[in-house]
């Protein structure tokens, strides 16, 4: 059944938690600090299946179970198919591991001069700053780290990274993530963007984040503040699905650009959430009203456990098909996958190139019709003596 969206409806409200004041609501100090985090908390409000009652007391061994109380809002209560349920609330699937999956999967800790710092392109470094998030994806790529609920331990080295990155001047590009960089304090923040500002051939910043979605109220006037300051800031949130696209986080990305932060979306391509080409039509063309450039999809990395999630490539190339040519091109986000062990992402494109000689290129459009683009120049046709005018005056 195609999916509809009602495009005037935006999705707000307190719901659940309608009885709370509206300042603590905004507050999100007071969302983390009531975060749903135990299988007795999710039972007060829904009735978890056999499979998520063994999966949230897996959780403890693996990956952290934690929701805010305005994400959970938003979850269909009594659909256990709910894409959004899915994402956040644990499956027994999730103990299962299968061929191929990896702790590490994109080979993060051998290209880790320090602690929290991976250099794997030659210009650029992704900056692990700490390992908490605001709630905790089930297909998170950096399960064996955040949460630590697989006993990582891992401790970023504030210090060491900076020097690294003042030592290696061909570094111009620093991404923040970890965990979710946003929930460092605005005064942590504000210290890292100055100092990573103060190093010269350091070019651009960028922030990796799902706080928006999972935390709007993070993003306040003096957060925006800091990243005016410093900026340009660049940011990568992460929505999967149009349900995400409230009111709330609509606001808190028109915050954003309104203090100079581009924004991109990077999507994950999971199973019963978003592999639909009608769903992720809905998306992108949500993403573009919060103004947010759809700029990835990922294939899902290999995980551990993370089997269930798992989408054919070849059904992730067709949605990208039946997105290219049915919708503006600023909505039709790159395909790729992240190489397993650290090869680095590859695009992963429907193929529109039949043939390529040295006379022309033979393609087909997004409608299937055939086009040949000519290589080389053949005259078919003299001057027959016009002088051409040497110099034209606009």
């Amino acid at each position: 059944m195609p999916y509809t969206e009602d495009r005037s409806i935006w999705f707000e409200g307190q719901g659940l938690w309608a009885h709370v004041p509206a300042a603590d609501w905004q507050d999100w100090t007071w969302q983390l600090k009531n975060r749903l985090t135990t299988v007795e908390q999710l039972e007060r409000y829904l009735t978890l299946t056999p499979e998520e009652k063994a999966g949230c007391l897996f959780a403890t061994h693996k990956l952290a179970l934690a929701i805010t109380p305005y994400f959970f809002n938003l979850i269909d209560r009594s659909d256990p198919n709910c894409p959004l349920r899915k994402q956040v609330i644990p499956r027994s699937d999730e103990s299962v591991i299968s061929s191929g999956e990896m702790l590490d999967s994109l080979g993060e800790d051998s290209h880790s001069p320090v602690p929290g710092l991976v250099h794997r392109y030659p210009d650029r470094v992704l900056f692990l700053v700490t390992d908490r998030c605001a709630a905790y994806c089930r297909y998170c790529t950096r399960s064996r780290l955040v949460s630590n609920a697989q006993d990582y331990n891992f401790h970023p080295e504030y210090e060491q990274a900076l020097r690294h990155i003042e030592a290696h001047p061909e570094i111009r590009d620093v991404l923040l993530s970890g965990g979710d960089p946003l929930l460092l304090s605005d005064k942590k923040l504000d210290h890292l963007l100055g100092r990573l500002r103060a190093i010269k051939h350091v070019e651009f910043i960028r922030i990796g984040s799902r706080i928006p979605v999972f935390l709007p109220q993070r993003i306040t006037p003096a957060l925006c503040a800091i990243f005016k300051k410093h900026g340009p800031i660049w940011m990568s949130i992460h929505v999967n699905h149009p349900k995400e696209a409230t009111q709330e986080l609509k606001d808190a990305c028109e915050r954003l650009s309104f203090a100079g932060v581009p924004l991109g979306n990077q999507s994950v391509l999971l199973k019963g959430v978003n592999d639909d080409a009608d769903v992720m039509q809905a998306l992108v063309h949500r993403l573009l009203r919060m103004r947010v450039r759809p700029y990835y999809i990922y294939q899902m990395d290999l995980i551990t456990g993370g089997a269930h999630f798992k989408v054919d490539v070849r059904q992730g190339i067709e949605i990208i098909r039946a997105l290219r040519g049915h919708t503006t091109g600023y909505a039709v986000p790159q395909y790729v996958i992240d190489a397993p062990g650290g090869g680095g992402k590859v695009p992963i494109n429907p193929d529109y190139v039949e043939q390529i000689t040295d006379d022309e290129v033979i393609f087909r459009n997004f409608e299937g019709k055939r086009f040949h683009y000519p290589l080389k120049a053949v005259p078919v046709q003299e001057n027959a003596g016009k002088v051409m005018p040497a110099e034209i005056h606009l």
